[in-house]
């Protein structure tokens, strides 16, 4: 088996890099929907909720970086145009939500689908000794599903 630079086989190291740009192109989506949901909120909730979906955005996008970062310390190419994210998003899209608690549930939904994502990556990094993207998939749901909890909880 051929390894990388940073010890992990090289066929595995294609796999993890390509499930990661698979999160990555639904991280751009979830992050764009939380951009789009700050912008249009509107209700009874509006400052509690613009306040939130900001702290929720400016998570993801740290996260997007961080995503990226890893596909390259994998040697790999991380995706970067919103044709290649469209085409293997599967999070909802936010299109237009002004309505709390629709917009409070896409996140729901963006997170159980994110979530997904990062526990099939998870298995496969362990599998792979690729501690540092295991590392970074626990830190990811572990975040996610409390915000998931807190997110639901809001709903009632």
């Amino acid at each position: 088996m051929e390894k990388n630079i940073i010890g992990i086989d090289q066929k595995d190291m294609q796999s993890l890099a390509q499930e990661l740009n698979v999160l990555l192109a639904n991280f751009q989506t979830y992050y764009q929907s939380l951009r789009g949901l700050h912008w249009n909120i509107k209700g009874k909730n509006f400052f509690e909720l613009h306040l939130k979906f900001e702290e929720l955005y400016t998570d993801a996008q740290e996260k997007v970086d961080m995503i990226a970062e890893r596909i390259l310390t994998l040697q790999a190419t991380p995706l970067h145009t919103f044709n290649e994210y469209t085409n293997l998003a599967k999070v909802p899209v936010a299109n237009h939500i002004s309505n709390d608690e629709k917009a409070v549930g896409l996140i729901v939904t963006s997170l159980s689908e994110l979530l997904k994502i990062e526990r099939s990556i998870l298995n496969l990094s362990d599998e792979a000794n690729d501690e540092g993207t295991n590392a970074m998939m626990s830190d990811f749901i572990s975040e996610q599903e409390k915000t998931l909890w807190m997110m639901n909880a809001w709903l009632g």
